[in-house]
């Protein structure tokens, strides 16, 4: 699904749940006061019908899985009205609710053969051997998604009924748009999941090594010293290689390049110079995860890997209202703006720009364009990054981590 369908699938949400909230809010004047009016028994059937389908919403956003299923049905039948209906995939019944499952159940999935073969909706009549059960006709209607028929809504009825038909193609395809949306959220989980692995995959190896000759050379020296500096290596490690979530908070994140520098500093000693100036107040902003850890390792790169002299990087978090700022910057060698410019356009392999376009597309899809890397550089000139998050922003939340294995 493209980003205009899904705009446009936003929109129309919104425009419902506009009109179901303005049916609520109608109001008055009765005995000289006011009072709740719900309107016509038009603008109340509407305004049922919008909440039952928002009840219905959220587990199908999940995906069509047994336990989604079976909390959808009990939203769907109420919704049309039908004395039981099931939700199936291509190969099993996922969910029933109302009477008749434990002779109807069992058929349901020669029902559905052919129109999960055609992708066309179906009115048929089901036989059935018990008088006293009112199940005589079913509409069967596909499931889609993006790869096809996905499974089938069959709503079971006592007589044929052409408001049936219609009523259970539409809800049908509301189905199947909650469905598309709950692919297109996995596809973006799996894209984030494969940023954060590109970011991982460019940590360098070099680093590593040379983090542990560092600590290898403290072993006899300085015990103490290089027990401590293990300790920050496992650390930033662990968080860097860690599995769980998509954001972090700025304090976590903060301390993970905390453990970075003092790797780096045990490798260049005094060449290397760092300030930190953060604000209190902006350690709980949630973040994408890892992204401010390589720019700071692209700060050290030019600045001391790429010069003999000494480097200071400096790294403020400042309140700004409603976001939080952040910005990187070194004296090191800097870069041509032109190739920064081809790096950012993914024009470039990122060798001379550790995670620089990685971070801006990040940023970019999760906050949208305002909210892209602003760079400063010049040949020479050092580098200065600006980071800015907002405090708040729909779908950004902190994952809670999983539990650690002693």
């Amino acid at each position: 699904m493209n980003g205009t369908l899904l705009a446009a699938l936003t929109a129309a949400g919104a425009v419902l749940l506009a009109a179901g909230f303005a049916v609520g809010r109608l109001t008055a004047r009765r005995a000289g006061r006011d009072v709740l009016d719900l309107g016509t028994p038009v603008e109340r059937a509407t305004f049922h019908t919008l909440h039952t389908a928002s009840l219905a919403a959220p587990p199908l956003r999940a995906g069509l899985t047994e336990d989604t299923a079976r909390r959808a049905a009990r939203r769907l039948r109420p919704l049309l009205g039908t004395e039981a209906l099931c939700l199936t995939d291509r190969t099993a019944v996922l969910a029933w609710d109302g009477p008749g499952a434990g002779h109807h159940r069992d058929r349901a999935m020669e029902l559905v053969a052919e129109p999960l073969d055609s992708g066309r909706s179906q009115s048929v009549r089901v036989a059935c051997d018990d008088l006293d059960c009112p199940l005589r006709w079913a509409v069967i209607a596909p499931l889609t998604g993006e790869d096809g028929v996905l499974g089938a809504l069959v709503a079971y009825g006592s007589r044929e009924s052409a408001v049936l038909v219609r009523a259970a193609t539409e809800v049908a395809r509301w189905v199947s748009v909650q469905l598309e949306l709950s692919e297109l959220d996995r596809s973006r989980t799996r894209m984030a999941e494969a940023e954060i692995r590109a970011l991982r995959a460019q940590i360098s190896p070099h680093f590593i090594y040379n983090s542990l000759a560092a600590i290898a050379s403290f072993v006899r020296t300085d015990p103490g010293h290089a027990r401590e500096l293990l300790l920050e290596f496992a650390d930033f490690t662990r968080y860097s290689f860690r599995r769980h979530g998509e954001f972090t908070q700025l304090a976590d994140e903060l301390r993970s390049i905390e453990q970075y520098l003092a790797l780096a500093g045990a490798r260049f000693g005094d060449r290397l110079q760092v300030t930190l100036q953060v604000a209190p107040e902006v350690l709980p902003v949630t973040l994408p995860f890892l992204c401010l850890q390589p720019l700071v390792e692209n700060a050290v790169k030019h600045g001391l890997e790429d010069s003999r002299t000494t480097c200071r990087v400096t790294i403020a978090a400042r309140d700004a209202g409603a976001e939080a700022v952040v910005t990187i910057e070194d004296d090191g060698v800097g870069m041509d703006p032109d190739q920064l410019r081809a790096i950012l356009a993914g024009e470039r392999p990122q060798a001379s720009g550790i995670g620089l376009s990685n971070v801006d597309e990040r940023l970019r899809q999760v906050y949208g364009d305002a909210y892209g890397l602003v760079v400063e550089t010049g040949v020479g000139a050092g580098m200065k990054v600006t980071v800015r998050v907002p405090k708040y922003h729909a779908g950004v939340h902190r994952d809670r981590p999983a539990p650690r294995k002693e």
